[in-house]
């Protein structure tokens, strides 16, 4: 291993502007059409050598939510990382400064798992190959691939099979962060009792969406957003529909539940639109908070 002093890595949170989602399958899983749009909230992994084995430290807003064991995604990541090559257990404290929304359905878990997995190559000087990591990223989670590679793309199967997209222009969003956290599990669980007895159709990516995105028109992507999810969700915790309909009419082009939530993310048309809607949502007091930020944004990125 290396001995440089301490690598930092930024790594941003993810909003679904699509999240088509098909039956269960035989291993427990969906299919998905996921549509990733990279946004500009970020994490920042810092990992540096340690004397004492694996250790996790994280600060920022919920920190005391982020478990410091080996259950964490980012542990995770260095002790597979590690493995591959031969290192034996990481001698490395891991530190994440949080700004991702935690258990906020923007993966900001998967975002540490990237930002842990990039970090610690280029501390340990093991040059892993791009594809490699992505497929050390596909085991530790579905959303992680796309933490690492950022911009914009389509997640097949799970999520973890990424073609990139084109994304033409900026796209302006505010992100209203709920009280507590929602469990994916629990989300896709609902979802398979809400479509009990319902054919559900393959998950298919939406033309219309794409183009919105390949032509950078929020009126046209406000249109076509749509996530499979919301309904179980919403079944979950129905008070998130007050805070969809309070930025919808604080002047959002569109809204919706980011991923499994509990996190709403509202489309607007420009950045002075979102600072409105941001101020109208927090006055509401229908959410903790409410951030604004601009996609895409480049993925893992050592800084």
């Amino acid at each position: 291993m290396k001995g440089n002093v301490s690598v930092t890595v930024r790594v941003p949170a993810k909003v679904n502007v699509q999240l088509a989602v098909g039956a269960p399958r035989s291993d427990g899983f969906h299919d998905l059409a996921n549509v990733f749009l990279a946004v500009g909230l970020y994490d920042e992994v810092t990992v540096e050598p340690s004397d004492g084995g694996l250790r996790l430290t994280c600060s920022g807003p919920d920190a005391d939510q982020v478990p410091l064991d080996r259950t964490n995604l980012a542990a995770r990541a260095a002790i597979a990382l590690a493995a591959r090559h031969g290192l034996g257990e990481p001698g490395v404290h891991i530190h994440i400064a949080k700004d991702i929304p935690v258990a906020g359905g923007m993966a900001g878990g998967s975002a540490d798992a990237a930002g842990a997995l990039l970090a610690c190559d280029a501390l340990w000087g093991t040059e892993t190959p791009r594809d490699d990591l992505l497929a050390i990223c596909a085991e530790l989670g579905s959303d992680v691939p796309f933490s690492l590679v950022g911009g914009a793309a389509l997640g097949r199967g799970r999520g973890e099979l990424l073609t990139p997209l084109e994304v033409g222009g900026a796209f302006h969003w505010v992100f209203a962060v709920a009280d507590g956290g929602l469990s994916t599990p629990a989300v896709y669980a609902e979802f398979d009792r809400l479509t009990e007895g319902v054919a559900v159709p393959e998950p298919e990516a939406s033309p219309a969406l794409l183009e919105a995105l390949r032509t950078g028109d929020p009126s046209a992507l406000a249109a076509a957003l749509a996530n499979d999810l919301q309904p179980a969700a919403l079944s979950l915790r129905p008070s998130l529909a007050e805070t969809l309909r309070a930025g919808t009419e604080a002047g959002a082009l569109a809204a919706l539940v980011s991923g499994s939530g509990p996190t709403t993310a509202f489309l607007t048309k420009d950045a002075e639109s979102a600072t409105a809607v941001a101020e109208a949502l927090i006055a509401s007091a229908t959410c903790r908070t409410a951030r604004v930020a601009v996609s895409p944004a480049p993925g893992a990125t050592v800084l």
